[in-house]
Order: structure tokens, then sequence, then C-alpha cells
């Protein structure tokens, strides 16, 4: 059965087809006003649990594989890999959809999307040198931070809430949105500051 041999992998891939479900589904029922229109919320509320599902589910595959001394090649680049693409890709939809705009402006997007495009072109760089910068506490708050911030957007749009309830939501919403975009920022500093230092320390 090659790189899927083993279950933490089967996962990764399970995964990556979970995102491309979300996408189906925003994709489909992205406009705010037939989903106001009609109160069918369930496309939207399908959409929340499987983010949640396949976001969690990334502490499963990680548990698995470790568990099982089942850690491969495939593993470390797939399980980031689709990591990125679910909280990103999901993040393209509700930056163009008008009941998430608000949350989630486009610029605050493209800002967290060139920062994982800067940390993966620093890793590899690093990487082809004979180095290794591996994920520290920084990165892993950010990717919390950016799975709050998405299920609660998606949460509130898939759910009624009494006014109180939806208010409290609303504000944790933006609370995450603006953590996820400093600790994007910070997280990629730090890679920086880390390069930096590798590089001095090989200069010679």
């Amino acid at each position: 059965m090659g790189v899927f041999e083993h279950w933490p992998n089967r996962i990764t891939a399970l995964r990556f087809l979970g995102a491309l479900g979300v996408f189906a589904i925003l994709a489909a029922e992205g406009n705010r006003e037939a989903i106001l229109v009609s109160r069918d919320r369930s496309w939207i509320q399908w959409a929340f649990w499987a983010f949640v599902v396949v976001a969690a589910s990334d502490v499963l595959d990680g548990w698995l594989a470790r568990r099982g001394n089942h850690v491969t090649a495939f593993g470390r680049i797939a399980d980031p890999f689709v990591d990125k693409v679910l909280v990103m890709g999901t993040m393209v939809f509700l930056a163009v959809m008008p009941w998430s705009r608000p949350w989630f402006p486009a610029w605050i997007v493209v800002v967290v999307l060139a920062r994982e495009f800067l940390v993966t072109a620093v890793r590899g760089y690093v990487e082809s040198r004979g180095g290794s910068l591996p994920a520290d506490w920084f990165g892993k708050v950010k990717m919390f931070a950016q799975c709050f911030a998405v299920g609660i957007v998606l949460g509130i749009h898939a759910f009624e809430f009494p006014p109180a309830f939806r208010a409290f939501w609303a504000s944790a919403g933006h609370v995450f949105v603006w953590l996820t975009l400093l600790t994007s920022i910070g997280s990629a500093l730090a890679y920086l500051t880390r390069t930096r230092r590798y590089l001095l320390e090989t200069a010679g």
C-alpha cells in the first residue's frame, strides 16, 4: 500500500479530501442573501462541522504517528500542507463572501498568506544548506488562533444564537482574527531571526 500502509497517512489523505469538501460547500453557499431568505443554514452547518473535524483530526494524526512510530517523510510534508490548505483556503472564501468579510478583510488574509509563502521559502533555503528550522511554539499558537477564528466565524452563521450570545461570539471572532494576524507576523519575524542566527553561525 506504499505511503498509505499506516493510518496516520490515510488520515492525512482523508483530511485533504475533507478540506476540499469544506471548499465545495462554501462555494455553493457563499451568497449570504440567499441564506437569509431561505433561512436554511444546514449547508453552512455542514461546512462548520467538516472544518472542525478536519482541523481537530490533525491531533489524532500526529498522536497515531508518534504512538506507532510511523513518522514518515510523506507525513512530515503532507500534514502541514493539508493544514495550510484547509485554513488558508477557508480564509480566502471568508474574505470574499459578504457575510464574513467584516471579520476577514482581504488584506489580513493576504498578510497571513504572505507569511506562509515567506516561511516556506526560508525553511526550504535553510534545509538546502543542511540546516533545520522546525516549527516552534509561536507557529503552534498561530495555528490555534487561525482555527478558532475560522471556526467562530463559520459558527456564527451556521447556528441561531440569542442576540447577546451572538454579540459575544462576534467580538470573539474579531479578537481571534487579529490574534491570527499578530501571531502570523510574530512567527514570521521569529523565523527570520532564527534564519539570520543560523547564517551567522555557518558563515565561517
